[in-house]
């Protein structure tokens, strides 16, 4: 899947992919041969799969060694392939055989490249694949301790071990190694002779010298349209709704339009751009396939720059491939299964890190998912659907490597995509519902609050420049809603309680600047958030994470954290919030809680605050719906001609 990703939109790259029979039996690999269904002859390159199959694992039979060689051949021309069986164990006979089968088999894929480029289509090629079979530790040792060792799976381990202490095994490794002749490769200095350096190719054909091995040095800037041309307009916060990634979707197909003559930006999903409604970007592009069309399909093409399969491993592996050769790419996905690729984003983030440190390795493009359909807004999919702890699994990875943002609004949406499809070797996580929401920040305001990363939102505050008697933090869109609304019932009933409300955009910024590039120092910390009063943080996530960006923080122990604790269902927005107790009642419930003093003068709000839970839980129950009280709420007064609170900065 890296190959294929690495070939589309360079037509004059092969990239040839080895591929282990052990490897071929896990499911993102047997899933990545259809990849061959979405490469475009007349636009992309080709992949050469070369299937090595040597018969072991570490200890078992590999299955496609075990299967007939017709079957086997079958199997390959199902999923669309011409096979070109390579076998034997005589390695001279083997060099011939191989040599001519890939003069062979580069033939027909320039003949394949040629005719589509000439405008015969023809219908979806077949391409041609190499099955190699050579013995399991091939030249190796045939027989050690008495056990054959060439062609079984000890080949696959350590075939000497304790050289040390075993002279019949040093003796064995010195006969072994003198069985490649080194006296004909080396001269008398231990340098390889100069008729065997002559072979080698010069310049950029040398292999490790190819510049698509090395993506930064051909990677180009996007042409980004202007955020500010599809900004919401915002005249007063929290007073109208929009939905975010559809706005998103807009700047995204305008970006598609924007890079087509450079074609090096490509939208990957598995089956969920337009429901996690990026729909916009197939007014200016396609879905891609190769393959048999209807009448009755929906924006698909052959020469579409939307790649959408069900399989969020193959989107991952389609589009490493695509940045680390130096082109620039997004991965929509929902937020409950991007954890599929767990794995494969530990040793992206792994590669980032250990080439930040190689002076010739350029920085490549940033590899960015965007997450929606998230876990507080799976009104139909249910619990199934409901998991925020992807994010948990990335800040484990280094900081100079990942970035974590969670825009409040569809501004700031735009202003944080607009930075991440800028930057450079970063994984950049952006994690924002595609339901109607309130909008915040006008697109300045947004601008200068996302460049911060964290700030006081002054409109909705009422510590008017003084030290506050409790601080409502919030991070995500739906806690940010629950945060507002949870301000304006304390405004309106406790007006003397001086609260100080903080959104936070970027999630790392909450870290000491000691252990992420994006921390904020102790001084800054302190000055948002106090040192000795009570902070209740609602956060999109898993409430501990918070805890541990945190715990070196002056006042932690004043920090109090709601968000997802596994509680869910197949149920209305606030339900969802309620059985997470994140909802706007009970954080004025924990204002009450934890401000020194606020208990009994405020009791009769807290038992207000119970009764309203168990009201709306009821009419959840009774209508299966939100009451219109918190479906439809936007801030006091923002809506009609009566006095606005005072608004300040957005920052």
């Amino acid at each position: 899947m890296h190959a294929y990703g690495a070939v589309f939109d360079n037509p004059d790259l092969v990239a040839c992919c080895i591929v282990g029979d052990g490897e071929a039996e896990t499911g993102a690999l047997a899933t990545s041969w259809h990849s061959n269904k979405f490469l475009n002859p007349a636009r992309d390159g080709a992949v050469l799969p070369i299937l090595h199959l040597n018969g072991y694992k570490i200890a078992n039979p590999s299955v496609l060694a075990r299967i007939p060689r017709d079957e086997l051949c079958s199997l390959l021309e199902g999923y669309g392939y011409t096979p070109h069986v390579v076998e034997g164990h005589e390695p001279e006979r083997m060099h011939q055989q191989m040599a001519a089968t890939l003069d062979q088999v580069i033939g027909e894929i320039r003949r394949i490249q040629r005719q589509a480029r000439d405008g015969d289509a023809g219908g979806r090629p077949r391409w041609p694949a190499i099955v190699l079979v050579t013995p399991k530790g091939w030249t190796g040792p045939k027989e050690v301790d008495g056990k054959p060792a060439e062609g079984t799976f000890r080949s696959h381990q350590v075939p000497l071990s304790d050289i040390g202490n075993r002279p019949d095994h040093l003796a064995l490794l010195e006969q072994w190694l003198r069985s490649y002749k080194p006296e004909e490769l080396f001269d008398e200095r231990g340098a390889p002779r100069s008729e065997l350096s002559k072979l080698a190719p010069a310049g950029e054909r040398r292999m490790g010298a190819n510049p698509h091995a090395n993506g930064g040095l051909l990677t180009r800037p996007l042409r980004l349209p202007d955020i500010r041309d599809y900004a919401v307009d915002v005249p007063k916060p929290a007073a109208a709704f929009s939905e975010a990634t559809r706005v998103l979707g807009i700047y995204l197909r305008d970006v598609m339009k924007m890079n087509v003559a450079s074609a090096n930006f490509r939208v990957f999903g598995p089956d969920e751009t337009a429901s996690n409604r990026l729909g916009a970007v197939l007014e200016e592009t396609d879905r891609a396939l190769v393959g048999e069309i209807r009448s009755t399909d929906d924006h698909v093409s052959a020469d579409g720059r939307v790649m959408e399969v069900l399989s969020e491993q193959m989107c991952q592996g389609w589009l490493e491939g695509y940045l680390l050769t130096g082109r620039h790419g997004l991965f929509n996905c929902y937020e409950a299964f991007i954890h599929i690729i767990d794995s494969m984003f530990n040793q992206h983030a792994k590669w980032l890190k250990v080439t930040r440190d190689i002076l010739w390795r350029r920085p490549i493009p940033s590899l960015n998912y965007l997450l929606s359909s998230h876990v507080w807004r799976q009104d139909h999919n249910g619990f199934s659907h409901q998991d925020p702890g992807f994010i948990d699994h990335v800040v484990n990875k280094k900081a100079e490597i990942i970035r974590v943002y969670l825009p409040p609004d569809a501004n700031c949406l735009l202003s944080v995509g607009e930075h991440c499809l800028q930057s450079r070797h970063y994984v950049n996580v952006i994690v924002a519902g595609k339901q109607p929401a309130l909008d915040y920040l006008s697109m300045d305001e947004a601008i200068a609050h996302c460049a911060r990363g964290i700030g006081a939102w002054e409109w909705a505050s009422n510590d008017e420049g003084q030290e506050p008697d409790v601080v409502l933090a919030c991070a995500g869109d739906v806690p940010t809603l629950e945060t507002v609304a949870a301000a304006a019932l304390l405004r309106e009933h406790l007006p003397d309680l001086k609260m100080r409300v903080i959104n936070v955009v970027d999630l790392m910024r909450l870290q000491p600047a000691s252990e992420h590039p994006h921390g904020l120092s102790d001084p800054e910390y302190d000055a948002l958030f106090t040192t000795d009063k009570p902070v209740v943080f609602a956060y999109h996530g898993y409430p501990w994470l918070i805890h541990r960006l945190t715990y070196k923080r002056h006042g932690h122990h004043q920090l109090h954290v709601r968000g997802y604790k596994e509680e869910g269902t197949t149920t209305t927005p606030f339900d969802m919030v309620m059985l997470n107790d994140m909802d706007r009642f009970h954080l004025v419930m924990d204002v009450i809680d934890r401000v020194p003093g606020l208990g009994s003068r405020a009791a009769h709000l807290r038992q207000q605050m119970v009764d309203e839970r168990l009201r709306h839980r009821r009419y959840t129950r009774d209508v299966g719906a939100d009451m219109s009280d918190v479906r439809d709420w936007t801030w006091p007064g923002a809506t009609d001609d009566g006095p606005q609170p005072a608004r300040g900065s957005a920052g």
